[in-house]
């Protein structure tokens, strides 16, 4: 696993083709200054994730941690940024909750799991009962001080759970971010959730941010005891989905009664069920995820070259 090197510097950097390498027209020093320090952050990610719902109650932050933590567990170097504003579940789901944050050097330092670095507006809260009521325009600069105020350091990936819905906080992301690399979009099987889905494709195609795929979560039960699929729910919405609209299918990923027990007491399913139908599928996912990327950056290589 690389080293924590720190974010690289604007004032160092040689390439005149970035955007904060000049001011802008009417732009003050505050302006200008804040704008390069985002910059030196976004410069030392390199691949860029928002896992995204079209509605709430699909298990979109669970995937987005299994996510987050087989990428880790690849000895990639990840971080997990959780900008569900009101309803911060990252820390619950990694066992974080009342995780103090702390500052150095004028920065905020990400808590640690296991080498994963991760932020999330639930370990600015004084309490799990707190309710956080803000508009747009506060969230949107939260969501900017999470990227720019954060010692990230070098990643190779930034994981963003990103709340559900096509709303502010999913596309101040995407602005904040400038550049995401790919979108994987979670949903159940039920149709009144995968209609859902094409809405975020939509989004994603407004706001040009590549598809990686769907994923299909609570995809059937799991027997414990005889190992015997049963479809609770009506299976294949998101496949449907993904077919009709044009974009990858990833994978659909089992109920599990370990797996759910494991999530509610704050332990990633594939650390500590790595044997599970749950398990495989992720690390599937990653690999398609891996491979997307891997893609993408040859691509650009070669127009480069």
């Amino acid at each position: 696993m690389k080293s924590d090197k720190g974010s690289k510097q604007c004032s160092t950097c040689k390439d005149s083709s970035c955007s904060a390498s000049k001011r802008r027209p009417g732009e003050t020093d505050e302006e200008f200054e804040a704008r390069r320090k985002l910059a030196s952050k976004l410069c030392g990610i390199k691949h860029r994730l928002v896992v995204l719902s079209g509605k709430g109650g699909v298990g979109k932050s669970t995937v987005a941690v299994n996510l987050a933590i087989a990428l880790s567990m690849k000895n990639h170097e990840v971080g997990l940024l959780d900008v569900d504003i009101h309803g911060p579940s990252i820390p619950t789901l990694l066992g974080l909750e009342g995780e103090p944050i702390y500052g150095e050097k004028g920065e905020l330092l990400p808590v640690k799991y296991n080498g994963l670095k991760v932020i999330s507006p639930g370990f600015l809260l004084h309490s799990q009962d707190d309710a956080v009521i803000w508009r747009g325009p506060m969230k949107a600069g939260v969501i900017k001080q999470f990227i720019a105020d954060v010692a990230w350091g070098e990643l190779d990936y930034l994981v963003v759970d990103s709340p559900p819905g096509t709303g502010d906080e999913p596309l101040s992301v995407c602005q904040v971010l400038e550049r995401v690399d790919g979108a994987v979009i979670v949903t159940t099987p039920q149709k009144v959730a995968a209609v859902d889905v094409r809405k975020c494709i939509t989004f994603c195609r407004k706001v040009g941010v590549p598809i990686v795929g769907v994923i299909e979560n609570m995809s059937g039960f799991v027997c414990p005891k005889c190992g015997e699929v049963t479809n609770i729910f009506k299976t294949g919405g998101g496949q449907q989905i993904s077919e009709s609209m044009g974009v990858p299918f990833l994978g659909a990923i089992p109920i599990e009664p370990n797996v759910a027990s494991a999530c509610d007491n704050g332990k990633p399913f594939v650390k500590y069920f790595p044997q599970s139908r749950a398990t495989e599928v992720i690390y599937k996912v990653v690999e398609q995820i891996e491979e997307s990327f891997k893609s993408k950056q040859n691509d650009l290589s070669s127009a480069a070259g």
